[in-house]
């Protein structure tokens, strides 16, 4: 180890004091560690995915002709990730060594974390013997380099020996970190409150109202800015960020009937708007939503709550609901009816499912009590965010689907975008 430069300034922490006596070879040592438990972290591929989604979003969901060879790249690499988190599993749990040292190497982390964060105190440094940071960096120095060199058991000694040492030094102090944690988690909540908030949350599609563009077991992630910062409880939005909910658009929102649940459909009315449905037909203020036959007998697969995949056929159509070409679903035999005219109220959307007569929408109160017999708007105050893409689906006939009941990991579906 070097000694500190006879002009160099003392150190008052941990941290400083063990950069002064780390040799060259030490520091690089110690970069390379740090990477290595950086890429063979749990989290990496999942945040890997998550970095790697923000720009593919907004390029499909603000230039879709790129989804064509945005889509099958992000697929990719996704799938590369999905390996990469099997094979630091096997990794992990396979290897005896890797076992024996991981618990040891966060035992260190949280051991050295604790020690600089408490020289950092000025009341701690006041009433410290001089020397006593260089003296723990020495040892802490050891507990490094032992993490380096992968020996588990000289690594468990020169833990002991840096324990022993912080509780001579610091353990008259070490009362007043309780806060320091709990302040920490505190923080920790908000930041993530904050972010569920305002920026990304995901969402699970729980039922075959959404059929086809969403199918059960898709997970959508949610765009909470686009309408403005909605204030979660209140469900009030203060002041719109980019839009407001525009036809066509498809939003995850409280329910206003039950606020126990949220729910996702499609906006098909927006304020003002007098909305009909003409044997499945829109009309929007007396402008016919244009719409043609895709395949009069398409399969679906739907779910029984709790229970068994099953098959069900519908007619299939394009839609075209002002500029936004989407799919829906219509019951194959059904009476012809007219529904409507429903107008939408101010600071209101009018919502409905992509499957059509398998939706408890706008059309029948939102599922609430007695719902088949008047309409239900969706406030502004409880819509969520716009739903982006998929990022995940976990459904019909996907992989490892015989291990459990039919429902397996569905590699076609990831980062689809929600049309």
């Amino acid at each position: 180890m070097t000694a500190a430069s006879p002009s160099a300034p003392l150190p008052t922490t941990l941290a400083a004091a063990m950069a002064q006596q780390r040799t060259p070879e030490q520091a690089r040592a110690r970069r390379l560690l740090a990477w290595r438990e950086r890429l063979t972290s749990l989290w990496t591929p999942p945040v890997l995915v998550a970095l790697a989604c923000v720009p593919y979003t907004l390029v499909v969901q603000y230039a879709p002709p790129a989804a064509a060879w945005a889509q099958p790249a992000m697929k990719g690499f996704g799938l590369v990730m999905v390996a990469y988190f099997l094979a630091l599993l096997v990794f992990r749990n396979l290897s005896a060594k890797e076992r024996a040292l991981r618990p040891l190497r966060y035992e260190a982390g949280e051991l050295l974390e604790e020690g600089d964060r408490l020289l950092r105190k000025p009341q701690v440094q006041a009433k410290l013997e001089a020397g006593t940071p260089a003296r723990l960096a020495e040892q802490a120095l050891r507990v490094e380099g032992a993490c380096v060199a992968g020996e588990a058991e000289a690594l468990r000694r020169e833990l002991k020996a840096l324990e022993d040492l912080t509780a001579q030094h610091l353990g008259a102090f070490r009362k007043q970190t309780t806060w320091d944690s709990v302040g920490g988690i505190v923080k920790l909540l908000l930041f993530a409150l904050a972010f569920r908030t305002a920026a990304v949350e995901p969402y699970r599609i729980p039922s075959g109202s959404m059929l086809p563009t969403l199918e059960i077991g898709d997970h959508v992630l949610v765009n909470k800015f686009i309408y403005g910062v909605r204030l979660p409880f209140l469900n009030v939005v203060p002041f719109v960020l980019v839009r407001a909910p525009t036809r066509g658009d498809v939003v995850v929102f409280n329910n206003p009937v039950d606020e126990s649940k949220d729910l996702i459909k499609r906006v098909v009315g927006v304020p003002g708007d007098v909305v009909e449905l003409n044997d499945g037909v829109v009309s929007i203020n007396g402008q016919v939503q244009a719409r043609r036959s895709v395949d009069p007998r398409f399969t679906v697969h739907n779910l029984v709550e709790g229970g068994d995949w099953f098959d069900q056929q519908e007619a299939l159509f394009e839609e075209d609901l002002s500029g936004v070409s989407h799919a829906v679903l219509q019951m194959s035999e059904r009476t012809p009816r007219h529904e409507g005219p429903y107008v939408v109220p101010p600071g209101h959307v009018f919502v409905l499912g992509d499957n059509r007569d398998n939706s408890s929408d706008s059309r029948h109160g939102l599922g609430g009590p007695g719902g088949y017999n008047r309409a239900q708007f969706v406030p502004y105050g409880h819509i969520k965010g716009k739903a982006m893409v998929v990022w995940m689906s976990l459904g019909y006939q996907g992989l490892l689907h015989g291990v459990f009941g039919g429902t397996g990991l569905r590699v076609d579906r990831f980062f689809e975008p929600v049309r």
